[in-house]
């Protein structure tokens, strides 16, 4: 009678009990970060520029009086903190994607000329239409973004071929330059368009009225939800183009629900948001540290990570300087220089 291994005696466990052990390391690491996130955002609340005790803070969250403090939480820390918690979760998410589909480990969202795509349709509202408010300037800006998101895929697909990586950077380079000199020459002809735009391309939390993220909100749960779909497909891609057409995957229906994704993800966060660099590409490398190449493991990963992230900076730099406030887009740009000199040097990469 042969006698079977077991892990309760000792014995190295089997596939099936390290996937097993996998899966709860995994599991606790998102209950961990959750737990994170938990506490970025009471942060974001509790704490700011002008000092709020923390009793004041839950007084005005249960009981609001009407008074400074409660003003303060709920009508300036409150908005700014959901839209800070959702932008995170894209940027983050978004990064994730980007890095995949290009296979770029240095890419972040910007590189498909999205964020110009929006600055593009911002100036173009002010210099054309007068449109001043900043609640109407998302939805330009939304719409910008999403056509160059498309126009990109619409170039790097012509001819009929299927996208590669190397033709979507190509055509985002393309998309960039284009849409970069048209923005330029607006603001140059127009000084209301500089002034907006020199405070727009910054990357801020703050002054975003709370209407803002229910307005983009919709757009960022769709691409969330797309984001997560395109998980299996990036895993067959891994593999190789030809290798995941003999597995059955579509590579052009993979790489256009990324596209979709990036855009909406990208598009929205930068309409209410700005464009906050460095965020898409930190999140995805910290969360792939743990999780492995797994993009349905790495993808939640990265999503909570640019939240953690995109909260605590915007915190640091409420209460770093000696009065006023550094903008998070700034804080980020400071995080991430490092962070690429660091990464670069690390997976030795070299222009051929």
């Amino acid at each position: 009678m042969i006698e079977t291994t077991s892990p309760e005696r000792g014995h190295p466990p089997g596939l099936a009990d390290r996937a097993a052990i996998r899966r709860r390391r995994l599991n606790a690491g998102l209950a961990i970060l959750v737990l994170a996130l938990a506490l970025a955002t009471a942060l974001s609340i509790a704490v700011g520029a002008r000092s709020i005790p923390a009793e004041e803070v839950l007084r005005a969250l249960v009981a609001p009086d009407g008074g400074e403090s409660s003003t303060i939480v709920r009508e300036l820390r409150i908005p700014r903190t959901l839209l800070g918690l959702v932008v995170g979760l894209a940027l983050g998410a978004a990064g994730l994607l980007m890095q995949s589909h290009t296979r770029n480990p240095i890419a972040e969202p910007s590189l498909l000329g999205v964020t110009y795509g929006a600055a593009c349709a911002i100036v173009l509202s002010i210099f054309l239409f007068g449109v001043s408010g900043f609640t109407e300037q998302v939805w330009f800006a939304l719409a910008g973004a999403l056509l160059a998101g498309v126009g990109v895929f619409a170039l790097a697909s012509g001819g009929g071929r299927t996208p590669s990586p190397v033709t979507l950077i190509l055509s985002g380079a393309a998309m960039t330059a284009l849409l970069s000199g048209v923005t330029s020459a607006v603001v140059l002809l127009d000084h209301q368009s500089l002034e907006v735009f020199r405070f727009w391309r910054i990357g801020s939390l703050s002054g975003r009225p709370a209407e803002v993220t229910l307005q983009v909100l919709p757009f960022l749960a769709t691409g969330l939800v797309l984001a997560l779909a395109n998980a299996p497909g990036l895993n067959a891609l891994a593999l190789g183009e030809e290798v995941a057409t003999a597995l059955g995957q579509r590579v052009w229906l993979t790489h256009a629900v990324g596209v979709l994704a990036i855009a909406l993800l990208t598009g929205a966060s930068v309409a209410a948001a700005g464009p906050i660099g460095f965020l898409g590409l930190m999140a995805p490398h910290l969360a792939r540290w743990i999780t492995g190449p797994d993009h349905r493991w790495a993808l939640p990963y990265a999503a909570l990570s640019g939240a953690v992230l995109l909260l605590l900076a915007d915190v640091a730099g409420r209460i770093l300087p000696a009065s006023g406030e550094i903008e998070v887009g700034i804080v980020l740009a400071v995080l991430g220089g490092p962070f690429l000199i660091a990464l670069v040097r690390r997976q030795r990469l070299h222009t051929p």
